[in-house]
C-alpha cells in the first residue's frame, strides 16, 4: 500500500495498512468523534496488553504526555530534572513550562543515550526526576538509572517517543519508569499523523492522570456513573485525541508486528551492507547492546570527523537520496541557554551531533535500500 514519489527517495514516508479509512468510517458511524470513544479504548487495551503497563492513556502528542508527567509529579519553580541535551525540544519544554529547570548531562558514545554514569554528579537537593530518552528505539541502561532514582528518591519518566515495540531485558520501553511517553507522529513506526500516549506504571498516579487528561476534572467518574456531575478538581488540560485519530491508530496497531518486522529487516540490511565501509573507516554503524531489542526506528551512520557532513548530504540529495542530520543539542540553543543548565562536559554530545547522518528508513523502502547503500558508499568514498 505504500508508495513514494518517483523523483527521489524521501527520508520518511508514512506507512499505511490500507485499513485506516475503514476504521475512520466506522468511528463516524458510531457517532462518537470526541475523545475516549470505542477506538480510544481499543488502543488503550492494546498498549496495556503489549507493554504490561498498568494504565495507558492516549494523548494528542508525546509532548502532551510529557507535560502530563510534569503535572503528575507536581513539579514547579525551583525543581530540577535530569535529561540528555541530545533530544527533541519537547523533552525539555514539557518541564520548563512548569518552571522546572532541565539539567543536561552528556550522552554515551555507543548508543547516543544518556550516560548513566554522569547522572549522580548532576543530582542536587532540587532534583526531582530523571528523564531518560531511548534514542532510535534503543534502550537506555535502565537498571542503573532505576537504581540511582531509588537511591535518591527520584521519579523516572521515560521519553520513549521512538520506542514503541522495543524493549530492555524483556521489558517494553515506557513500562519501566514511573511514567512513559509514546509518540505516534507520522515519522514514528506506528502512526496517527499526530498522537501519543502516557503509560502510567505507578498505581498511585492513575486516578490523577485521568483527571489531568480531562482538563483537570473528574469527568471519567461521571461517564462511569460514579458521580452525578463532574467538576474541576485540579490543574489539567485537554490532552485527549479525537476518535478519528484513534481509529487511524487502531489500524496501525493491528499490524504492529508486521510494520516492526519490516523496519527491523530494513535496519539489518543497512547494518550488514555497511560492514566493509566501517572497516575502511568511511563510517561508524549504530551499536545496540545485547540486552536491548530495538524496533528499527532509524538507521544512522557516524561520519569521520574529517568529512564535511553538509557536502555529503548535498551530494546524496543530488543522487536522489534524502539523508538528514538530527537534533541540534538543546544546550546549544537560545532557549536551552535561557531555561536550562549543564552538568559536566558535553563533549560527546557536541561531537556526535556534528557527525550523525540519518538515512531513509521506513516500511516500504525495501526495493530501494540497496540503491541507498550503494549511493552512500559511493559518495563517502569521495571524501576519504
Amino acid at each position: 500500500m505504500t508508495h513514494r514519489p518517483s523523483t527521489s527517495i524521501p527520508f520518511n514516508w508514512p506507512y499505511m495498512t490500507g485499513q485506516e479509512l475503514g476504521h475512520i468510517s466506522e468511528a463516524h458511524r458510531n457517532g462518537k468523534l470526541a475523545g475516549d470513544g470505542p477506538y480510544t479504548k481499543k488502543c488503550h487495551h492494546w498498549i496495556e496488553s503489549h507493554t504490561n503497563t498498568l494504565k495507558a492513556l492516549l494523548t494528542h502528542s508525546c509532548t502532551a504526555s510529557l507535560e502530563m508527567s510534569a503535572l503528575l509529579l507536581d513539579l514547579g519553580v525551583g525543581d530540577e530534572v535530569i535529561m540528555p541535551s541530545y533530544t527533541f525540544v519537547s523533552t525539555a519544554n514539557a518541564f520548563a513550562l512548569r518552571g522546572v529547570t532541565p539539567v543536561f548531562v552528556d550522552i554515551r558514545g555507543d548508543t547516543l543515550n544518556i550516560d548513566e554514569t554522569k547522572i549522580t554528579a548532576a543530582i542536587t537537593p532540587k532534583t526531582k526526576a530523571i528523564i531518560p530518552v531511548h534514542y532510535g528505539g534503543v534502550a537506555c541502561e535502565m537498571d542503573a538509572i532505576i537504581k540511582i532514582a531509588e537511591n535518591h528518591n527520584l521519579s523516572v519518566v521515560e521519553d520513549a517517543a521512538q520506542g514503541v515495540m522495543a524493549s530492555y531485558k524483556g521489558k517494553s520501553l515506557g513500562s519501566i519508569g514511573d511514567l512513559g511517553a509514546y509518540s505516534f507522529h507520522e515519522t514514528k513506526n506506528l502512526i496517527s499523523g499526530e498522537g501519543g500516549a502516557l503509560l502510567v506504571n505507578n498505581p498511585e498516579m492513575i486516578e490523577r492522570a485521568e483527571i489531568i487528561r480531562e482538563k483537570g476534572t473528574d469527568r471519567k467518574k461521571f461517564s462511569e456513573g460514579i458521580v452525578d456531575k463532574y467538576t474541576w478538581q485540579e490543574l489539567g488540560s485537554s490532552y485527549l485525541p479525537g476518535e478519528i485519530i484513534a481509529a487511524f491508530l487502531w489500524a496501525q496497531m493491528l499490524e504492529a508486528k508486521k510494520i516492526t518486522s519490516k523496519r527491523i529487516q530494513l535496519w539489518q540490511t543497512y547494518h550488514s551492507a555497511f560492514i566493509d565501509a566501517e572497516n575502511e573507516g568511511l563510517l561508524r554503524r549504530p551499536i545496540v547492546p545485547a540486552e536491548c531489542l530495538h524496533n528499527g526506528h532509524m538507521y544512522y551512520i557516524l561520519l569521520p570527523r574529517r568529512f564535511d557532513r553538509s557536502k555529503v548530504i548535498k551530494e546524496l540529495g543530488e543522487n536522489s537520496v534524502n539523508a538528514i542530520f538530527h537534533y541540534i543539542p538543546l544546550h546549544q540553543s537560545p532557549a536551552g541557554r535561557k531555561f536550562c543548565k549543564i552538568s559536566g562536559s558535553m563533549k560527546v554530545t557536541d561531537d556526535i551531533s556534528g557527525r550523525i547522518l540519518r538515512l531513509p528508513c521506513w516500511a516500504g523502502l525495501e526495493d530501494e535500500v540497496n540503491y541507498v547503500v550503494e549511493t552512500t558508499i559511493k559518495v563517502l568514498s569521495k571524501f576519504k
